[in-house]
């Protein structure tokens, strides 16, 4: 007589029993567990030991006194900037190197305006006063906003600088900054202007200037005047 043919679930069942059974048999569980791999043990840091010492000194006597650390005034020495301009830099710089006083350059600002008074009122006037960045670096004069927009072009225009002796010196007038660039430098060496400096600039053509120059007086007790 033919068995019963077996479901698929009870067929399974039968292969799991059958497979636990040869296991059992051949102590594969307990091998199993036998195959882990044992837990790694986690390095401790090192540690450094420390140890004091003693510092190593000399045993030489010094013959120099122990040192004082403290704050001095130390004067500062003005040096003298080297150029290709031999003489007439050498003499600006040497009126520069001696101060003057705020009431020297204020005596020299209060004649320039009271020559500018005596020009009178036909041609426009204006009063500078010589600070550094005006003598020095790139030698930019810069004038009035205002007067540069009511008197002077207004594009870019050469304007010349004429002296109480008649010579003159052409400058560029940049509109854009409302200075003199190119060519101040010039006339601001040949007639060695320094710091204090008081000029009155008159407008006598719509591209020259007529300068006055008052000096302004040094420590050294030098005359102011004009120039």
């Amino acid at each position: 007589m033919a068995k019963p043919k077996l479901s698929y679930e009870e067929s399974r069942r039968q292969n799991l029993e059958e497979n636990r059974k040869k296991m059992a048999a051949l102590n594969l569980p307990q091998l199993g567990q036998l195959a882990h791999p044992a837990p790694v043990e986690l390095a401790r840091p090192r540690t450094f030991e420390k140890h004091l010492v003693q510092v190593r000194r000399s045993t030489r006597v010094s013959n120099h006194s122990s040192p004082v650390y403290k704050e001095v005034f130390v004067e500062r020495v003005r040096m003298p900037r080297m150029s290709y301009h031999s003489s007439r830099q050498k003499g600006l710089w040497n009126r520069t190197s001696a101060s003057a006083s705020d009431e020297a350059r204020a005596a020299a600002l209060h004649e320039a305006q009271e020559l500018e008074s005596s020009l009178g009122s036909d041609n426009p006037t204006i009063v500078k006063t010589i600070i550094p960045s005006y003598i020095s670096g790139g030698f930019f004069l810069c004038l009035k906003r205002q007067f540069c927009m009511e008197n002077l072009p207004k594009g870019d225009e050469v304007m010349t600088l004429v002296d109480v002796d008649g010579n003159e010196y052409p400058t560029r007038y940049l509109a854009q900054r409302f200075g003199l660039s190119a060519g101040w430098k010039e006339f601001a060496f040949a007639h060695a202007l320094v710091e204090g400096d008081a000029l009155v600039f008159q407008l006598i053509w719509p591209t020259a200037f007529k300068v006055y120059i008052v000096r302004v007086k040094r420590s050294e007790g030098s005359s102011a005047g004009s120039a």
